[in-house]
């Protein structure tokens, strides 16, 4: 038993009164925290991640396009993945243009705008941003004097040549520029019907024309592509652009949010930038060593033999194919994962009964190549009548998808040039594709698309076939 004296007593009584609160604060506390651990799982029930999500995304060069008949882009990638480890079904469209994307995202029809909307005040009351933030601006595309730039201050702009797209965005920021250094740049729009703006990036690097401006994102997808390039001098403010949802699914915006903040799809999306960004989309350099004196181009002949005779090809075609494609490098894997001697992808080789595991036999590489090229014949051979002059379509349709193919026939048709004819016809049409005005055509189906590399393999093939039907017998 325990005796208290007076003193005890008195303090008793006196901290009475605060242990009071401090009990009742306590129970209080664990009250409020029970209500509140019960309103939140209320609503993360109440807001459960769908079981399918809809989302939002345009054409482009970095965000979503078709390659080889495979969807493919940074934006896509990043979507995707959050969706499947998310354990959501993607339900993908693409929209028109940016507008249109903002206005399905505000009426509900989808949920996610997975693509670089502005962070602007015209897009604040439709859109809350989420997901990854890139940041862009314009740039001044110059040839490297020395290694170094010649213009590092947008002053040193007055009284030169400055070549941009005739009715762009850079030829507006341009003009604006000028006004505000109180004139003397000489700004010239180019005006052409399949120029597109890498093709003055290419102008620069060949010295056919002295400057161009670009977005600092294209700037950075052509680094690999022209190193003899700077692009570091900045002609515009910088634009903060985000994926986002529509007012009220703030909720999902934050799923978003927590996702990017985990390691690993933090670093997946660095994989992804570094894949879209800075990895070549070109295919290997070609050799310029190529003996045809023996007699023979590559110690695989007996297998383009074979397996062209199986479809009634020369074999010197798929030879000529497969060296622009991996240099007869059978090991050889591609930005976009096409492997092997033949360069296919993981898909299409499922497809067509090749294992993972043979993609680098270099005989099963070319057996599977044979029949892709045969089928892709049959699919040609409605449209374009004309076995040699079909035999272009079908290189081209291995080397970019079948769908672009398919898409340039239509433009050809549409815009006056013959659909049959592949040389300054569909193979024209082909880079037309790499504008919107193009791509965005009803006629269209598989967007976007920079044919520049599929018409060069096109003549690359045909010109080592011809090199090779005049060295070696058939």
């Amino acid at each position: 038993m325990v005796s208290l004296n007076t003193d005890s007593v008195r303090r008793l009584r006196r901290a009475l009164p605060f242990v009071l609160i401090v009990v009742a604060g306590g129970i209080i506390l664990a009250t409020f925290s029970r209500n509140r651990r019960s309103e939140t799982a209320a609503l993360t029930q109440e807001h459960r991640l769908p079981d399918t999500l809809r989302v939002a995304t345009l054409y482009s060069p970095s965000s979503y396009f078709l390659y080889r008949d495979e969807p493919m882009g940074y934006d896509y990638s990043l979507v995707k993945q959050f969706a499947e480890d998310r354990g959501m079904v993607l339900d993908l469209t693409v929209a028109p243009s940016l507008h249109a994307m903002v206005e399905m995202l505000d009426s509900g029809r989808v949920d996610l705008a997975a693509y670089e909307v502005p962070v602007t005040a015209e897009y604040r009351s439709k859109v809350v941003p989420c997901g990854p933030e890139t940041m862009s601006h314009q740039v001044l595309v110059q040839p490297l004097k020395n290694g170094r730039p010649e213009i590092t201050d947008v002053t040193q702009l007055v009284g030169k040549d400055v070549f941009v797209e005739a009715h762009s965005k850079y030829l507006h920021r341009l003009e604006n520029l000028d006004n505000e250094l109180g004139g003397g740049v000489r700004i010239h729009s180019v005006d052409r019907d399949t120029l597109i703006t890498e093709d003055l990036i290419e102008m620069v690097s060949d010295g056919e024309i002295p400057l161009t401006v670009v977005d600092s994102d294209i700037a950075r997808i052509n680094r690999k592509y022209y190193p003899r390039l700077d692009t570091s001098l900045a002609v515009s403010f910088p634009q903060r652009a985000r994926w986002g949802v529509a007012p009220g699914m703030e909720w999902l915006g934050d799923s978003v949010n927590a996702y990017f903040a985990e390691e690993t799809p933090h670093k997946r999306q660095a994989e992804l930038l570094k894949r879209y960004f800075e990895m070549s989309k070109e295919a290997p350099g070609v050799r310029l060593d190529l003996d045809l004196s023996r007699g023979r181009m590559s110690p695989y002949d007996e297998y383009f033999r074979k397996y062209a005779e199986k479809i009634g090809w020369d074999w010197r075609i798929l030879a000529a194919q497969a060296y622009k494609e991996s240099n007869f490098d059978t090991t050889r894997v591609s930005w976009a994962g096409a492997r092997g001697l033949m360069q296919i992808m993981p898909r299409t080789a499922r497809a067509y009964g090749l294992p993972a595991d043979k993609m680098t036999n270099p005989e099963a590489s070319v057996a599977a190549a044979s029949r892709i090229m045969a089928d892709l014949d049959r699919m040609l051979a409605r449209r374009v009548a004309d076995p040699a002059e079909r035999r272009k379509f079908v290189i081209a349709a291995y080397n970019s998808g079948i769908g672009h193919v398919y898409d340039a026939i239509a433009l050809a048709k549409k815009y006056g040039k013959d659909p049959q004819l592949w040389e300054g016809n569909v193979e024209s049409a082909l880079l037309m594709k790499a504008k919107p005005e193009y791509y965005q055509d009803p006629v269209c189906r598989s967007g976007y698309f920079r044919g520049r590399e599929t018409v060069a393999y096109v003549r690359g093939v045909l010109s080592l076939y011809e090199k090779a039907r005049h060295s070696i017998k058939l």
